[in-house]
């Protein structure tokens, strides 16, 4: 087996494994207004690739100068306002001067939103792009549809020849370009959904707009994601291929290696096809997620099988958080149905809680497709 390492958030930001080949080192930020979900996904996403050394760091670390260690931030979703007054003042121009001497920094939805320059919004105005539509930021989520640009199908290659591809996407900013502004993004992806069935959100308001975008801030590099391919079965990947793409040059050949040398483990199995769909929640799918919680934790077992396959075919955002217990259930089905749940959505964060449940198993047939389970997140490491 390969050397890899299992990272996880601490509030020592020097508290990881070293791990064999790393040679970027990135941090994570987990701060008052990240979601707890988003931290833990960007961070095992940046840790799927082997040259990458992922830890999380917080706001006293950066204060203690903890970016002088780091090549890339990594901005996770959450809340970008209390994400920036979590930060202070002095911190934000710390990352600033981070990026502008050569760091890398990569923004995911809410980072995204932080890195843009928006008027009366808390941002960090480095990525050239100005959000719009801010008052119906809650407009909705799910798998949406984007396409790459020719420049994007340079950074993420093996997409060379799709037309269509899918992303978790929830409430993400709708970008344009900052009037007036001297940073010019480079549009890598473009969103092709129209996402409005919350709050009210006008209709051909995200469909068309930047879905990735790229540029430069003085000698360092800036990446904007307004989805979460981090919490996408099959494109987690793309997140440490973003970290990667603030540490190398513009020009093709660089370009080239960046795709060919990055070094996953089992790529076929991390990559694999999950969706190839539109699949956004609805007002009555919601109302309908919000009542399964209950039913999780009073139903018999069949209406727990039952509500278990409706979240992972609607690729529940918060079912995320409800999953890990279900594999200690009562049910010896339920627990088997939940590691496969696991599985399937290349939930990285719960390796251990799968080990767990299977070393404790003692019904035979749960154990074996426990057990299955666990070997295809492992795999996704080796």
């Amino acid at each position: 087996m390969a050397a890899w390492c299992m990272v996880s958030c601490s509030n020592k930001a020097n508290e990881t494994e070293t791990v064999d080949n790393q040679q970027i080192h990135a941090g994570v930020f987990n701060g008052y207004g990240g979601a707890q979900t988003c931290i833990w996904e960007a961070l095992a996403a940046c840790s799927l690739d082997r040259d990458i050394a992922a830890r999380c760091i917080t706001t006293p670390d950066i204060a203690a100068g903890v970016l002088d260690s780091l090549d890339v931030i990594v901005v996770p979703g959450g809340g970008g306002t209390r994400q920036y007054q979590n930060l202070g003042h002095e911190n934000i121009q710390r990352i600033k001067e981070f990026v502008k001497n050569g760091g890398g920094a990569v923004g995911i939805c809410a980072g995204a939103y932080l890195f843009s320059n928006t008027p009366e919004y808390s941002c960090l105005a480095l990525n050239g792009a100005q959000a719009i539509d801010i008052e119906h930021d809650n407009r909705g989520h799910g798998i949406a549809a984007f396409a790459l640009t020719n420049e994007g199908k340079t950074v993420f290659g093996e997409y060379a020849d799709a037309d269509t591809l899918y992303c978790m996407y929830y409430e993400g900013p709708v970008f344009v370009p900052a009037p007036d502004d001297t940073i010019q993004f480079v549009e890598f992806a473009t969103m092709l959904s129209d996402v409005h069935e919350e709050g009210g959100a006008p209709s051909d308001m995200t469909n068309n707009r930047p879905f990735f975008i790229g540029n430069h801030y003085g000698k360092g590099k800036v990446f904007s994601c307004i989805a979460h391919p981090e919490a996408t079965p099959g494109k987690m990947w793309m997140i440490a291929r973003m970290v990667r793409w603030t540490q190398v040059e513009d020009d093709e050949e660089s370009m080239k290696q960046l795709v060919e040398n990055q070094r996953f483990g089992q790529s076929a199995e991390m990559k694999a096809h999950v969706t190839d769909k539109e699949i956004l929640m609805t007002v009555d799918d919601l109302k309908h997620e919000a009542s399964c919680l209950k039913k999780l934790v009073y139903g018999e077992e069949a209406e727990k099988l039952e509500i278990l396959a409706w979240l992972k075919a609607h690729y529940s955002w918060d079912a995320k958080r409800w999953i890990q217990g279900m594999l200690f259930d009562e049910s010896p089905e339920v627990r088997a149905t939940a590691a496969e749940y696991i599985a399937d959505i290349q939930y990285l964060t719960y390796l251990p809680d799968v080990r767990a449940a299977y070393n404790a198993e003692t019904n035979e047939a749960a154990k074996n497709r426990i057990g299955a389970s666990l070997d295809r997140l492992v795999k996704l490491r080796e």
